[in-house]
């Protein structure tokens, strides 16, 4: 598991993504308020597999979820990721649960290369490439890169800024 740090951070980096995807699909609303609350919404959903798990409600916070079970499953992410990006258009809460799904993901991925792994269709699966909460540096890199990529790309095929990704150190003609 990556350290709660990170999953918040990781969980950020999400939220842009979603903030960004919202505003490229025509959902962005007025002042791109919708897009600001996929972006937080994103960033609680960074989170929310693990504070899914814990007992709210009891005053000793023990799990009532066995950890890395139904909150960490990928497929229930995946549903709710795909059935709030085709509601984007017609309803106008969509980007809340888009945005929080896309966290769920991000935190998913956050915890797949250590041992224990995540159950995406059935049974757990790990890249068993670190331990918990060993690399956490490299998978916030990860993320923030991919949030940049995807904004970059996006925002620049809108229209809204020029696209970095093209960049050229050669003199325009």
């Amino acid at each position: 598991m990556a350290s709660h740090n990170a999953h918040h951070s990781t969980g950020l980096a999400a939220g842009l993504i979603a903030a960004v995807l919202v505003h490229h699909a025509g959902a962005g609303g007025p002042y791109h308020a919708w897009s600001l609350l996929a972006a937080i919404a994103g960033s609680a959903g960074g989170t929310a597999p693990d504070w899914l798990e814990v007992a709210w409600w009891s005053r000793k916070r023990k799990l009532w979820i066995t950890h890395r079970t139904w909150t960490h499953w990928g497929v229930g992410w995946f549903v709710l990721l795909a059935c709030s990006w085709l509601a984007l258009g017609g309803t106008a809460w969509a980007p809340l649960p888009f945005g929080f799904a896309a966290g769920g993901i991000m935190h998913l991925l956050a915890d797949w290369p250590n041992p224990l792994g995540v159950p995406w269709l059935m049974r757990r699966h790990s890249l068993n490439l670190w331990k918990s909460g060993r690399c956490d540096i490299i998978v916030i890199v990860l993320a923030w890169a991919l949030a940049f990529v995807v904004a970059d790309r996006l925002l620049a095929a809108d229209g809204h800024m020029p696209g970095l990704g093209g960049l050229s150190l050669a003199a325009p003609m």
